[in-house]
């Protein structure tokens, strides 16, 4: 795996890939508040060994990226859409898979909307029609929102690692499902997520601050990519019903529960079903949901 920071849409964002360029291209796109770590290296490297050209990259304000100031964004989604894109053109690559989770799932609607032409297939996982997550839905343990002055001066200290991991873990566990990994496993990868970051507390708190933009200029029904939805059926953010009716707004979608998991980056039980799925659904074309 190779990691590199490369100048996009004026700012500069953290990109990994793993195998071989040569191969077709599967982009990633973590959720909000999410770092690149999220997407864990052994399911990176799986995925690359099914011949793939694996890219992950941190959103801007998460890891290794740009940071703004905590709670003053100066960016909407549709620049967070269009960071994705941009790292796509900063590795040459033309078209790619596009799989997106959670708000990345939104910003992959988007591009599959308005740039067709960059979509070879498209993934939306644990996500929702064309929307982020809203101040109720996320706030929480470990994910807090904060929208004006006074919700920043309450902020934990994200400056302090042990709190901070802690938080993430709590987190993770409270949206998690069946087979969320176990506490030392998410220890690892919280210290992991806070030692690569700029700025916990813009992490925390820019992606849930700062506007949609303006909605596609496409509805969704217009998507040509071959689509693919998996979404958890534990999934206490975005229940069943999400899942359900982005299926009916894009013709040919095809819906994949992933039994017992919950609104959470892919554990480790489901990694081979993710993998085949992601691999194998394109070649198979658009079914019925």
């Amino acid at each position: 795996m190779v990691a590199e920071t490369f100048p996009v849409n004026g700012i500069e964002l953290c990109v990994e890939t793993f195998g071989e360029p040569p191969d077709p291209a599967v982009l990633l796109i973590a959720g909000g508040a999410s770092s690149m770590d999220w997407w864990e290296d052994e399911f990176c490297r799986r995925l690359a060994a099914a011949g793939r050209f694996v890219i992950r990259y941190d959103h801007r304000d998460t890891g290794r990226s740009t940071s703004f100031p905590p709670g003053d964004p100066p960016y909407s989604g549709v620049d967070l859409a269009h960071d994705a894109l941009g790292v796509l053109d900063a590795l040459g690559v033309h078209k790619a898979h596009v799989v997106g989770l959670s708000m990345g799932g939104a910003l992959a609607q988007r591009i599959a909307t308005e740039r067709p032409h960059r979509v070879l297939s498209l993934t939306l996982m644990s996500t929702t029609i064309g929307a982020t997550p809203d101040a109720d839905s996320v706030s929480g343990p470990g994910s807090p929102v904060a929208t004006t002055d006074r919700d920043i001066a309450e902020m934990p200290d994200w400056t302090d690692r042990k709190s901070s991991v802690e938080r993430m873990i709590t987190a993770t566990r409270t949206l998690g499902g069946l087979f969320t990994a176990d506490d030392a496993h998410l220890r690892r990868l919280a210290e992991r997520v806070f030692d690569r970051t700029n700025d916990m507390a813009a992490t925390q708190l820019n992606h849930w601050c700062c506007p949609t933009g303006p909605a596609p200029r496409q509805p969704l029904c217009g998507i040509t990519a071959p689509t693919l939805i998996m979404h958890g059926t534990a999934d206490p953010m975005f229940p069943a019903a999400h899942a359900h009716a982005l299926a009916a707004e894009i013709p040919g979608s095809r819906l994949v529960w992933l039994e017992g998991v919950g609104h959470e980056f892919p554990p480790a039980a489901v990694w081979q079903q993710v993998i085949d799925e992601i691999t194998g659904h394109a070649a198979r074309g658009r079914q019925p949901a």
